[in-house]
């Protein structure tokens, strides 16, 4: 069933969500009569529309979709309506029109509202609710009481309405009395006739009746007053506990997961929601401020006797100013975080959106951003005085200004820097074991812009993840190792970049089997854990019990391993990166155990056939592989003679300089002597889809015939009880009998 088969499945608000993201930008009508066209052709999942190097993809897809709409237009039944017809041809040309100089826009746009359908199809599927509108009991919650504030400022908008015609009335009353004691005194000093007597009499009663409603306008207008300063302290309470879950909860939380994505760790992006939820808090925090200050501006026009009630309006004026202020300042966040290894002259990309941009609208005076580079003392003192750091920079970066642009289609006000480059870094003076790859660094964005006509002035600002900075490829495992400690252990509200020391031993296996498994695409087993466990508390496999047990940062990437020349995460990175760019088909596959101690592998094989084998990461050689295997081996004995036994052998690690010459699959292939994977796996179901295709040596343009790379061990060369495989038919064995790789000398 197609993505948009199932939209049209989704019922009440989700459906009006996805309604709500089409319009003149991209119309309903294109996304319905080529559904299936835009979910088969377009790459949304896989493009980048904030990388200019996609923008030839994005020209090519807009000439595409005009033509198709035009095509599909023409091709309607003649019993369509005429109106549909015209209409598509119309969004052909609008989008050349609208698009034609900005296709990455386009491209943009059709991404966010396939994303939109698919995270509201996912919430429909997870909550096995048939389609059906989905949404956590937070997230309902919070909406709940988003919907109860905007009902109570609807009826406090209300209120103030009617009150001002009450005091506008009150006005209007109060002269008609001045105008009457007016004419009364004129009548004092009139000669006493009858006439004047009967219309003094009048007057005044008529001045009595004035005066008794004028006080009971007045009771009742500080009766309202009271009435509706209680309701907008009442509504600013709820706003503070709404703000306070969305900004303090919600939001943080995203930052959170955001900073475990950086690890590997699955990250559910509901940033537009929270946005949403934003947008409501900033309209009705500006509402509320609005009937406040309405309120105010009333009081200050017709002064009452407060009756020895406090007046409280100037303390919720500044209560509502500083919770909008708290809203547009903590919406400033950084939607795609800079690399967190970062190179010098090397360049890199980061997003930054203030999510009630659009809402208050800032876009109508665009604000510009800048970056900057700062060390982890500065940003400790940056939070600490709570407002923007004075002086130099910690480095100096190319291209770091940006103007925030709002995009109607997504209602997104963003800035995208696409070409930032670190031309230069500022580091502190080291001590004691630190190195360059333990400073840690952060970006930071700010900004500044008014609301209101130039009524408030905000000045913003938004901390990057940590960021290390390397200037050789040499130095990029031990920054991992610093990011990855930070990502996986920073505690909320700590103080800049501060992490602990020690971590018990099941959070970092956590944090390894995440990273491991994003990099190349199946966890590790309990199995794994265990041997990473004991590698890394330097254990000879005699502690029962990790759980409870401390691992420093030490012992994870300062102390080289025993007997070793590297550290526990240089071993762990290098076995990763292999298994991320060799291994990573026969890993998912399960065809690769890996983390394997060299006397276990031989006992597992001991009890096997000969010609079984196992692949296990190696112990002494940094991102290596070995085929450990078992086979038979000659004996002579004093007699002068021979018998056969079995014996387990390990081959000489191969890393990533012996995979990019010939694959592991093919290796495998060329050793006849490897005949089942362990435990009883024949080794051509197990590897044969990752063998290289065989062809037929015919001369190249150039007219020689082009050699091949065969691997041989001396004495195993034909030690397979199977068929040879079609490439060994085609592939004589190496001459050099002590070469691991051979050549094939055929051209």
């Amino acid at each position: 069933m197609s993505l948009w088969t199932k939209a049209q499945q989704l019922e009440g608000d989700a459906l009006q969500q996805v309604k709500a993201v089409y319009g003149e930008h991209f119309p309903l009508e294109v996304r319905h009569f080529l559904a299936s066209w835009i979910e088969q052709k377009i790459l949304w999942t896989e493009i980048d529309p904030e990388n200019p190097q996609h923008e030839q993809y994005a020209a090519s897809l807009l000439d595409s979709l005009t033509h198709e709409l035009q095509v599909r237009a023409s091709s309607l039944p003649a019993d369509q309506h005429f109106i549909t017809k015209m209409n598509l041809v119309e969004a052909a040309n609008n989008f050349q029109q609208r698009y034609g100089n900005n296709p990455l826009s386009l491209l943009r746009i059709i991404k966010h509202c396939l994303s939109t359908e698919l995270k509201l199809v996912q919430q429909a599927e997870n909550a096995g609710m048939d389609f059906g509108p989905a949404m956590s009991s937070a997230a309902a919650e919070i909406t709940q009481q988003l919907d109860i504030m905007r009902s109570r400022t609807d009826e406090t908008a209300e209120d103030l309405r009617r009150m001002e015609q009450e005091q506008e009335s009150f006005a209007l009353q109060y002269h008609e009395c001045t105008k009457i004691n007016a004419h009364i005194s004129h009548l004092q000093n009139q000669p006493q006739n009858q006439t004047n007597i009967d219309l003094d009499k009048k007057l005044r009663r008529q001045k009595e009746m004035m005066e008794q409603m004028l006080s009971q306008k007045v009771t009742g207008l500080m009766q309202q007053r009271i009435s509706l300063t209680e309701k907008l302290k009442v509504t600013l309470g709820l706003i503070v506990t709404v703000q306070g879950r969305i900004l303090d909860e919600e939001l943080i939380k995203w930052k959170r997961d955001q900073q475990l994505a950086g690890n590997g760790a699955k990250f559910n992006n509901n940033l537009d929601t929270i946005q949403e939820w934003c947008e409501n808090l900033a309209e009705i925090n500006w509402l509320n401020r609005q009937q406040i200050k309405g309120a105010e501006r009333l009081k200050n026009k017709l002064p009452l006797d407060n009756q020895g009630v406090a007046d409280i309006l100037p303390q919720l004026n500044a209560q509502i100013t500083q919770l909008l202020s708290s809203l547009v300042t903590s919406t400033f966040v950084i939607e795609k975080q800079p690399p967190q290894v970062m190179k010098t002259n090397t360049r890199f990309t980061a997003t930054v959106r203030l999510l009630v941009g659009g809402k208050l609208n800032v876009h109508m005076s665009p604000p510009q951003v800048k970056v900057s580079i700062i060390s982890e003392a500065q940003a400790n003192a940056l939070l600490k005085n709570e407002k923007l750091v004075k002086g130099e920079a910690s480095g100096e970066i190319l291209n770091n200004t940006g103007i925030m642009e709002y995009h109607a289609a997504t209602r997104q006000l963003a800035a995208s820097f696409r070409n930032m480059q670190l031309k230069k870094i500022k580091r502190a003076e080291k001590k004691g074991t630190e190195s360059v790859m333990d400073e840690k660094f952060s970006l930071l964005f700010s900004s500044q812009f008014s609301v209101g006509g130039g009524e408030l002035m905000f000045q913003v600002w938004t901390l990057s993840l940590p960021v290390v900075v390397i200037v050789h490829g040499n130095q990029e495992p031990h920054a991992w190792a610093t990011v990855t400690w930070d990502n996986a252990f920073a505690e909320g509200g700590r103080v800049p970049f501060a992490v602990p020391d020690k971590v018990q031993w099941p959070f970092v296996a956590e944090a390894l089997n995440i990273k491991f498994c994003s990099q190349t695409g199946r966890l590790l087993s309990e199995d794994s854990l265990r041997f990473l466990a004991d590698k890394a508390f330097r254990s000879n496999n005699n502690i029962s019990d990790y759980s409870n047990m401390m691992l420093s940062w030490s012992q994870f990437c300062k102390e080289p391993l025993p007997e070793r020349s590297f550290t526990f995460w240089e071993w762990f990175y290098a076995v990763m990166k292999l298994t991320r760019e060799h291994l990573k088909g026969p890993w998912v596959d399960g065809c690769i155990l890996g983390f394997v101690r060299k006397k276990q592998a031989e006992e597992m094989l001991s009890t096997c056939a000969n010609g079984t084998f196992l692949l296990r990461f190696s112990d002494s050689e940094l991102g290596g592989v070995t085929i450990a295997w078992i086979g038979c081996s000659e004996d002579s004995t004093f007699l002068s003679f021979s018998f056969v036994h079995s014996e387990v052998f390990m081959l000489q690690p191969f890393t990533s300089k012996d995979f990019a010459i010939r694959s592991l699959a093919d290796r495998i292939s060329d050793l006849q002597h490897l005949v089942y994977l362990y435990p009883d796996i024949c080794k051509q179901q197990a590897f044969s889809k990752y063998y290289t295709p065989f062809t037929d040596a015919q001369p190249n343009t150039n007219g020689y015939v082009k050699p091949m790379l065969v691997t041989q061990i001396r004495g195993f060369a034909g030690g397979s009880s199977l068929p040879p495989t079609p490439q060994a038919m085609f592939q004589p064995q190496s001459p050099d009998a002590n070469s691991v790789v051979g050549e094939n000398m055929n051209g």
